[in-house]
């Protein structure tokens, strides 16, 4: 008598596991592309610096004990570069995607070497200048967040204008850290709309600035959560606001675009796209 194999069923509670022997961040970032791909919710678990096999039986447990709780294969989404941790992993009740043995493996073949299979590699950057560049950016960002100096704005390679709570702090802080770019960042405010003009220190530097934007609806709900019932929460206030900031961008020239929609990492490729400056990924 032959039996039905049983799809598994489509759940919120499906949990899925970043593996790494690093930090992580490789293999969480990929694993998110490829989730938000299905409209379902996942449980999220990063496990990182696996680096020895006990820590891999460890992981290895974790795994089994989420298949066994849920019913469901937990997903794996793994970055373990050496081969026997990788086998133990490989062993559990899990649904494993292997991005090490998936690219580094063709990779070799199609260039005739192997792979050093450093642990960490792709982040052994503390003593390069790419990171003292990043750090210098991160601080650039820092002191010239949401106005609070006009010092060395030439060496700023964006300046971000907007209205408060736009998302112009996240995104600034993201390129510092993610690309070493050194952005600054202006609210646009009452008073500049009043003068029609961009705060004074901005004109000479109109080259770098882009703008962004949001629906007042939204910056009202976001506001409120920072100041209820306040006139600068307002969903009145925050039309004004964002139809003068609009208004002034499109009469001074300046690019921008609405962030309402977009995440941090679209904001951000938008803007290296528009400014065009060189950039390294970390």
């Amino acid at each position: 008598m032959s039996t039905i194999k049983q799809a598994p069923l489509p759940s919120a509670n499906r949990t899925v596991f970043f593996v790494s022997d690093g930090t992580g961040i490789t293999a969480e970032t990929f694993g998110h592309s490829v989730l938000t791909q299905f409209d379902l919710k996942f449980k999220q678990i990063r496990l990182p610096f696996i680096d020895t096999v006990d820590k891999a039986h460890d992981a290895v447990r974790k795994i089994n004990d989420a298949f066994q709780r849920e019913g469901n294969r937990p997903i794996v989404f793994s970055t373990l570069v050496k081969a026997e941790l990788s086998a133990v992993v490989f062993k559990s009740q899990g649904l494993h995607m292997d991005l090490i043995q998936t690219f580094v493996a063709p990779l070799e073949q199609e260039l005739g070497i192997k792979s050093t299979h450093t642990v960490g590699r792709s982040h052994n950057i503390a003593d390069t200048e790419e990171y003292k560049n990043r750090i210098e950016a991160i601080n650039f960002s820092l002191a010239h967040d949401d106005g609070q100096s006009d010092k060395n704005l030439a060496k700023a390679d964006v300046i971000l204008v907007g209205v408060s709570r736009s998302g112009k702090t996240p995104t600034t802080l993201y390129l510092a850290m993610q690309y070493g770019i050194k952005a600054a960042n202006y609210p646009l405010i009452p008073e500049d709309f009043e003068r029609g003009k961009l705060p004074s220190c901005l004109p000479e530097f109109k080259g770098k600035i882009f703008g962004l934007s949001i629906a007042p609806e939204r910056l009202s709900e976001i506001r409120n959560e920072r100041r209820p019932g306040s006139k600068y929460a307002s969903l009145e206030n925050c039309r004004y606001e964002v139809n003068e900031a609009e208004a002034m961008m499109r009469r001074e020239g300046i690019r921008w675009l609405s962030s309402t929609a977009k995440s941090i990492e679209e904001i951000s490729t938008t803007i290296l796209q528009e400014i065009k400056v060189d950039v390294r990924v970390y």
